[in-house]
């Protein structure tokens, strides 16, 4: 267990200095990989396409990817079986790949592990050290050679098409770290592609949305727009999602969900904000010792984080209030602030059973004698309403078994 000190602590004023600025072009719609081949033509002829296990060859989406590549004149380098939660490893075998053979640019073509890991490759193939150690446990500035990285997506959740961060897992340590390398320069998002996820993946890409949401949402004290803004991504996300689980293929409800999910996570939201990510730091240190799809293990903690908040702080208690009526629609009416925040926990609980997200670290096959070992692999995070110390990040994940 180590402090992650990203973020500042929390203040009761929208924090009065920033600077928003989003470098990733977004091609968007049905038509959006009409634009890959006049992206490209930006950069070198030589491209390393990136993909996962084979299902865009099944789906069709490789072919059209490919095709346009050769309309572009490109010359094709393939690292094919980047998995759901890319390791260490599989970024050096890239690393060394693009080095090799010189890529002037990097296709990510998949979800948002894929992304990440074309990131981590970008940032390594000319860094002459170890990355693991220099990037994603120290944090250290990259001054190498980058690669552009661009991406077709598949699967919307991560938010990794329009931001700079980098989620890699180390199995010989038991980690599961991420690091800011750089945005995506472009990123070509077509709905229907998502049509091909599993519904076990889809239901977590949107629960990841969600996290992604409040983990900024649920921070400070002030009247901040971003808070608006957040609200508003979050309701549209439940219409969207229920109308995803009647008909996947409901062309709309899909495109909302796609949406959502980038501006869930491009830093709009966050300007202003402290934020709090221990969801996701618990959810990670699940990962690193079951490795279950990522916005499952973030369900599975949420719950038994966000009671212990409520119970811990009287400003969480209010934004907990705030996200009962405002979002999950609950009634104030003759009831007492923790309250009104427990009723708008357990009517999104509800909602995340609707979807069939996993409820409890168990059902992602965490073990308790493995608990030990992911509070150590936990990042305390301290942007939120209540900074955790390593007996209540053990309690939570006992709460969560």
């Amino acid at each position: 267990m180590y402090l992650c000190t990203q973020k500042p602590k929390y203040d009761n004023y929208m924090l009065g200095n920033f600077t928003f600025h989003n470098p990733t072009k977004l091609h968007f719609g049905e038509d959006s990989l009409n634009k890959l081949g006049e992206e490209l033509k930006n950069y070198g002829r030589k491209v390393m396409l990136c993909y996962g296990g084979g299902s865009i060859k099944r789906f069709g989406i490789y072919n059209l990817v490919m095709a346009e590549l050769k309309k572009a004149g490109c010359e094709v380098v393939e690292l094919a079986g980047v998995m759901p939660n890319p390791t260490i490893e599989k970024v050096l075998e890239g690393a060394h790949l693009a080095r090799r053979e010189e890529v002037d640019f990097i296709l990510g073509v998949g979800g948002g592990s894929t992304v990440d890991y074309c990131k981590a490759v970008a940032g390594s193939a000319w860094f002459d050290g170890d990355p693991w150690e220099y990037y994603f446990k120290n944090w250290q500035p990259m001054t190498c050679r980058w690669i552009p990285v661009g991406c077709v997506l598949t699967m919307a959740g991560t938010g990794s098409e329009m931001d700079s961060c980098s989620v890699i897992s180390s199995h010989s340590e038991n980690r599961k770290m991420f690091y800011n390398f750089r945005n995506p320069d472009f990123a070509i998002l077509n709905p229907r592609f998502t049509f091909t996820v599993p519904k076990y993946q889809m239901v977590a890409g949107i629960y990841d949305i969600m996290s992604h949401i409040l983990e900024q949402y649920l921070s400070g004290t002030d009247d901040n727009t971003s808070d608006y803004i957040a609200e508003g991504l979050m309701r549209s996300l439940i219409v969207s999602s229920r109308k995803a689980l009647v008909n996947a293929e409901d062309y709309e409800a899909r495109s909302n969900i796609m949406w959502t999910a980038t501006w869930a996570l491009n830093t709009l939201i966050d300007r202003g904000k402290a934020t709090d990510w221990m969801v996701h730091m618990l959810g990670q240190a699940v990962a690193a010792f079951t490795d279950a799809t990522h916005g499952h293990t973030l369900a599975a903690v949420s719950g038994a984080y966000y009671r212990l908040l409520i119970s811990k702080s009287p400003d969480a208690v209010q934004k907990f209030k705030r996200l009962a009526i405002s979002v999950w629609n609950v009634s104030a009416e003759g009831k007492t602030d923790e309250q009104i925040a427990m009723e708008g926990l357990e009517t999104m609980e509800q909602w995340m059973r609707e979807l069939g997200l996993a409820m409890n670290i168990t059902d992602c096959g965490a073990k308790p004698e493995q608990i030990e070992g992911m509070a150590d692999a936990c990042p305390i995070c301290q942007g939120g309403y209540y900074i955790l110390n390593r007996d209540e990040v053990v309690q939570v994940l006992k709460d969560s078994l």
